[in-house]
């Protein structure tokens, strides 16, 4: 999602709408023709409460529960009480943002909250069905996903939800959300061009750590690399795992040049003390990881130095960023992107596809979509592919060295 997100694209791609005035790069969205701990969140909590001046500033129709009085109908499930109240409002304000940046398409947006739970999410997606909702958007936790997305299939509509947990993803149900997969892909990709062919991986026994276990496997062997050893730890006590992998990551007879080293941020922490005890030196195994690195509290870790990562290009967001809180008062949290992208995807494909806006052809395009955080497409299987930069750790900060491309090859490569 990010390349395309502050300026125009320029190739032969059908411009699927814009916007006026300063939001012009915002909305540039275009087929691309010619061409992420599950559902945890990537900041801290108290980076995510909207402040009270925030919300209050939206339109009265957005308070009532529907954005715009177009023709086609799309609902907007998101939990507006309950886990994860401020990213669902959130996620709704940065919607109406969309909206009014599109000029205001010919939808109506119908917003429903389900309190963060299951059944609200199903009872939500219910009452939107009845009220005639085409398309669904949300909801953003796995649980509430997988509780919708068999009855909106079953009546022959799509899903794009925000969930992270790449397991909810189906053929119609949809991730438009930041999956560790794309990240693993995509620095496995760099780290193995620059010649790095053998790795090692220390791995979180968490869900997150058995998400990315699998493509990080995948991903190497995919790359002509090899896998010389895997240890899988406690996040709290990661020494027992480090110590039984010494002999492939530190000292003159390493057999690894590379060590993956997904997680979370505290994680993280008690691993790079551990591996500085252990002897590992990151100027002679580099460190690998995905974009849960990119926190201060990472990006100075001594075992981290030199380090290659994964994630989005931040320019686009900032953008994006700064407009919201001109427009809400309060900055939006990473996610918050998503929501922007997804209503502003589904004003472009109703205004250029007519009956089709929404088959599951028209949304699984291969050459994929352009939004605020760049390109990104959707899999038939409904897990998502994105471009995204790599960056290196350099003195306790992360410089990008391999910019995201502008457009995805194919699937799988």
């Amino acid at each position: 999602m990010k390349r395309g997100g502050g300026r125009w694209m320029s190739c032969d791609r059908p411009r699927i709408g814009r916007a006026h005035g300063a939001a012009v790069g915002l909305v540039a969205w275009m087929l691309a023709a010619c061409v992420g701990g599950p559902d945890a969140p990537r900041t801290r909590p108290e980076a995510l409460a909207p402040q009270a001046e925030g919300l209050a500033s939206q339109s009265a129709m957005a308070a009532a529960g529907q954005i715009g009085s177009g023709s086609v109908k799309v609902a907007l499930i998101v939990p507006l009480t309950g886990q994860g109240a401020s990213v669902g409002a959130a996620l709704r304000n940065a919607a109406e943002l969309a909206f009014e940046d599109f000029q205001k398409p010919d939808l109506s947006i119908i917003v429903k909250d389900d309190r963060g739970t299951p059944d609200g999410a199903r009872e939500a997606a219910q009452v939107a069905l009845a009220d005639g909702a085409e398309l669904v958007l949300g909801p953003l936790f796995a649980a509430n996903v997988a509780a919708v997305g068999a009855p909106v299939r079953n009546a022959g509509k799509p899903v794009i939800a925000f969930s992270t947990d790449a397991a909810v993803a189906a053929r119609g149900v949809y991730l438009i959300s930041f999956l560790p997969q794309s990240e693993v892909d995509r620095v496995v990709e760099e780290v193995t061009a620059g010649g790095r062919r053998s790795f090692a991986a220390l791995i979180p026994e968490t869900g997150y750590g058995n998400a990315v276990e699998a493509q990080f496997r995948e991903a190497v062997a995919r790359k002509g690399g090899r896998v010389v050893g895997l240890e899988r730890y406690a996040p709290a006590d990661p020494g027992a795992a480090i110590e039984r992998l010494k002999g492939v990551i530190a000292g003159p007879g390493a057999q690894a040049d590379a060590l993956f080293l997904p997680g979370a941020v505290d994680g993280l922490v008690n691993l790079s003390t551990a591996l500085t005890k252990a002897g590992f030196s990151p100027s002679r195994v580099r460190p690998v990881g995905t974009a849960l690195w990119n926190d201060p509290r990472v990006l100075g870790l001594p075992a981290f130095q030199g380090g290659a990562f994964a994630a989005p290009d931040p320019a686009g967001f900032a953008s994006f960023s700064q407009r919201y809180q001109s427009r809400f008062g309060t900055v939006p949290p990473r996610v918050a992107s998503l929501g922007y992208d997804a209503v502003s995807l589904t004003a472009a494909l109703a205004r250029q596809y007519g009956s089709q806006r929404f088959a599951d052809a028209t949304l699984t395009t291969p050459s994929g979509f352009t939004g605020i955080d760049g390109t990104f497409r959707f899999r038939p299987e409904g897990t998502s592919d994105r471009a995204l930069a790599v960056y290196e750790i350099r003195n306790g900060a992360a410089a990008i060295v391999s910019p995201a491309p502008r457009s995805l090859g194919p699937s799988g490569i």
